[in-house]
């Protein structure tokens, strides 16, 4: 191995060490209230994306092999791994490849490393339904590796997010729509009785004629004491507990979460290591899309973290929800 590539590993291993510490500290998801009816096409701002990406691909191809290698050693080294677009470390890496004709292997050895890490971005996109990152990033990793596991799902994710927007906003529409005519009907009947109120002031009332009392009868003699007590109605029990609610969208509550086994051979061993997961918790609290982002050591506890989560249940949510966790195995 080159010294040169012996540093940029180094350096990517710095990078990612501090850029792991920003991973969770996601934008807020856009609380704006959605169109009316979603689009058929393109939006606008899908449109301006695209355009601006055309001119980035076309900014980055005029630069020389070299150049491209240097600023994206440079981009590592100040934690631009996949973002901003058009001046991060995979771009520049990605046109040095499409530059080439032979591979350079630290800039290839660099687009594996950045791969688990754009991944995780993509998830983190979809969770706030920022879809044009969300594909931005899809775009970047299919660039990276066109045969990546966690392709179709994020693409699946993509899609089926849109519709979900798309289905929200039209049932918006359709909410506020209907207030608005109920608004209206309170508007037309509040003045409908204004006017009929306004006519009966105007109106002289006739007087009628008194009502003739009718006789007071003589009140009867009370009975006769008795000795018998007066039996009195049982004490009412008391209410029922309400039964807990489901969960909202707003946090996911857990039902049931066994964790993974340490796996004996790797226990005798001393083998420690990480495995990084990410899976959807359905609306039914189910969990599925179970898919292992990264592990370390590759293939010792992979399998035990897919059997754990499998069997993961959540309380109910309002919409299925992207989540990634990561599991430590230390002795």
């Amino acid at each position: 191995m080159s010294p040169s590539t012996v540093s940029l590993r180094l350096a990517i291993a710095l990078a990612l060490g501090l850029g792991l510490a920003a991973c969770g500290k996601d934008q807020p998801a856009d609380t704006a209230t959605p169109a009316a009816t979603a689009p058929a096409g393109p939006t606008a701002a899908e449109q301006a994306a695209a355009q601006a990406a055309q001119q980035q691909a076309a900014a980055l191809a005029a630069l020389s092999a070299e150049e491209l290698k240097s600023r994206g050693g440079k981009a590592l080294r100040e934690q631009r791994l996949y973002a901003p677009a058009g001046d991060n470390a995979m771009e520049y890496y990605l046109a040095l490849r499409k530059k080439t004709e032979k591979p350079d292997a630290s800039a290839e050895s660099a687009l594996i490393d950045l791969l688990p890490y754009a991944v995780i971005a993509a998830e983190q996109a979809l969770g706030r339904e920022d879809f044009i990152e969300a594909e931005r990033l899809r775009a970047l990793i299919a660039d990276t590796d066109a045969q990546a596991p966690a392709l179709p799902r994020i693409a699946d994710a993509i899609a089926k997010g849109k519709a979900n927007v798309a289905t929200r906003a039209t049932a918006e529409a359709t909410r506020a729509e209907q207030l608005a005519k109920a608004a209206e009907e309170a508007k037309t009947k509040a003045a409908e009785a204004a006017a009929a109120a306004a006519i009966a002031a105007r109106t002289p009332s006739t007087p009628s004629a008194p009502t003739p009392s009718a006789p007071t009868p003589e009140r009867a003699a009370p009975p006769p004491e008795r000795s018998t007590p007066v039996a009195t109605a049982p004490t009412p029990p008391p209410p029922a507990p309400t039964p807990p609610r489901a969960a909202s969208s707003g946090g996911l509550v857990p039902v049931s979460t066994p964790q993974p086994a340490y796996p004996p051979d790797a226990l005798r061993q001393g083998t420690t290591g990480e495995v990084v997961v990410s899976f959807t918790v359905n609306s039914d609290g189910s969990v599925s899309n179970i898919d292992i982002v990264s592990a370390k050591p590759r293939g010792v506890f992979d399998r035990n973290v897919q059997a754990a989560v499998r069997r993961w249940k959540f309380q109910p949510v309002d919409q299925p929800q992207n989540v990634t966790r990561t599991f430590t195995f230390a002795r």
